[in-house]
């Protein structure tokens, strides 16, 4: 996950576990020494149980048409931009200000800091009324600006030829490349991510250590870790290897001989033993899955209709309904820390953005609302966290009916665990002007906002709160950055160009 130096992305792990290993026999195949490394990796979990729900919206969430500005002021720079000059009717790119509601805010979490800017005040798509309405009761909190960063940059250095201290992110605007920079710290092609690398230090905490690390949306890095296993699951359930169903050909016989000879331990030759061994695990898991989510069945009921079936046209909702009978199951699964990961695409909205980006943000804040609420049932809304990001923000400025690639963009938090019903982080401009005025120092072009927050300090805020220590997260100088589950966490902690690059940015309460 080293995106300066790919070449050592095993060497955290060598390093840290090498001295375990010796004694549990490291030159066993991997898959026996699983249960080994993640004693080896363990980190003080306590006793109760929590989890974090990376929700990634692919394609890249136009930021601006989800965090809307309502004051006066910032309103009618943004009409003017996406809409009309003067109008406060849906123009262009741009939404009708009588269809916003401004969100309410607390006295001690009011607007997030601003650069040249004062009197503001937001609003959410009107499409996002669950959202809304748990960041209202303090359930939900906007991580505004927010995007991959190396280290601290201003608009000055990011222009500048000085690539040794002020490194761009690489690859900026491309969809793969960004996905992955979010999910791993590294372009495409990475095989480690930072969910995994929690995932790595809490496998020790369960007794299932193979269900640390749940997928409900495919292959993913973001749940990859140097031990922990991205273990995926449908929205139905477990996935079975066909061949050893109940019936093969309409025969149950071939069914148990493919069986037995896929999953018998003990053979002769090495990879076939391996193969089995392997094979074996999965069929054992599917059992469990099954057999566990069976027990949890009924906090599907928490999901409104039609999300508590398999014919919602909100697969969001569908995922995060599996993601909440998995946490139901979490006696019967051995698990106390799990990382899980769901999706929702088609945000790559370059035309069509009002019908598209109101469709899915409809979907985004329902899900998230049945997810919250079936945590609150079960009794552990302040044990979940989700959150959600995405491969970019977008342009302010629009191409005649949508917007193009962009950097930052806002985030949302949810659970009892958050210090809801505030803003986070920095308020960007509305504008796309290339003045030396404070505000405009903050996007890069056509409002590509030029990020005020690093991913690397949203994750360490989330970590930290879900056990992780500051020395596994930000390493040491001694030991090397690059050994941390956070290898640019290092560059931050500062103030720079007039911005607090914290590394805990106080959106969690404490652990």
């Amino acid at each position: 996950m080293y995106l300066i130096q790919p070449q050592l992305q095993s060497r955290r792990a060598f390093l840290r576990r090498a001295g375990q290993l010796a004694f549990t026999g490291a030159a066993l195949p991997t898959a026996i020494n699983l249960a080994a490394l993640s004693d080896a990796a363990a980190f003080n979990a306590g006793s109760d149980y929590k989890a974090l729900v990376c929700v990634f919206l692919y394609g890249g969430n136009d930021y601006a048409n989800t965090v809307i500005p309502f004051d006066s002021a910032s309103y009618a720079a943004y009409q003017t931009i996406r809409g009309t000059t003067g109008s406060e009717l849906a123009n262009g790119i741009a939404l009708a200000k009588g269809d916003l509601t401004p969100m309410q805010l607390s006295p001690t979490n009011g607007p997030a800091s601003a650069i040249g800017l004062t009197g503001l005040q937001y609003a959410l798509h009107p499409s996002m009324t669950g959202l809304r309405d748990l960041f209202n009761s303090g359930k939900a909190a906007v991580m505004l600006n927010t995007g991959p960063l190396i280290t601290p940059m201003t608009k000055t250095q990011y222009n500048g030829s000085d690539r040794t201290n002020y490194p761009r992110p690489p690859k900026l605007f491309s969809h793969n490349d960004q996905q992955s920079i979010w999910q791993s710290s590294s372009p495409e092609g990475s095989t480690i991510g930072w969910g995994g690398n929690i995932g790595d230090l809490a496998m020790s905490s369960n007794s299932t250590s193979l269900f640390t690390c749940i997928s409900v949306t495919g292959n993913a890095v973001f749940l990859s870790g140097d031990q922990a296993l991205s273990y995926q699951v449908g929205t139905g359930g477990a996935v079975r290897i066909d061949s050893m169903g109940s019936s093969m050909y309409g025969f149950n016989a071939v069914s148990a001989a493919i069986k037995s000879l896929g999953t018998g331990v003990g053979r002769t030759h090495l990879l076939e033993n391996e193969y089995n061994k392997i094979t074996k695990r999965a069929v054992d898991a599917e059992t469990l899955i099954s057999l566990a989510i069976a027990s949890s069945a009924a906090v599907s009921n928490v999901f409104p209709s039609p999300y508590n079936n398999f014919t919602s046209d909100n697969p969001l909702a569908v995922q995060l309904r599996m993601v909440a009978r998995l946490i139901g199951a979490r006696a019967a699964l051995g698990t106390k820390r799990q990382v899980f990961m769901v999706s929702l695409g088609g945000f790559d909205l370059h035309d069509n953005l009002i019908d598209g980006h109101t469709r899915n943000m409809g979907r985004v804040s329902s899900a998230l609302k049945a997810f919250y609420d079936a945590m609150a049932t079960l009794g552990v809304g302040d044990k979940v966290t989700a959150f959600t990001a995405t491969d970019f923000g977008r342009t302010l400025s629009s191409n005649g009916d949508g917007s193009d690639h962009g950097w930052g963009s806002h985030q949302f938090v949810v659970g009892d665990a958050v210090n809801g019903k505030g803003f986070y982080g920095y308020a960007p401009p509305v504008s796309v002007s290339s003045t030396t005025a404070p505000q405009d120092q903050w996007h890069v072009g056509q409002g590509r906002l030029l990020p005020t927050t690093g991913v690397d300090q949203y994750a360490a805020t989330l970590a930290k709160w879900f056990g992780v220590s500051d020395t596994e997260l930000v390493g040491s100088a001694g030991q090397s950055y690059r050994d941390a589950l956070l290898p640019y966490l290092h560059n931050f902690g500062g103030s720079a160009g007039g911005i607090n690059y914290a590394r805990d940015l106080g959106f969690m309460k404490a652990p």
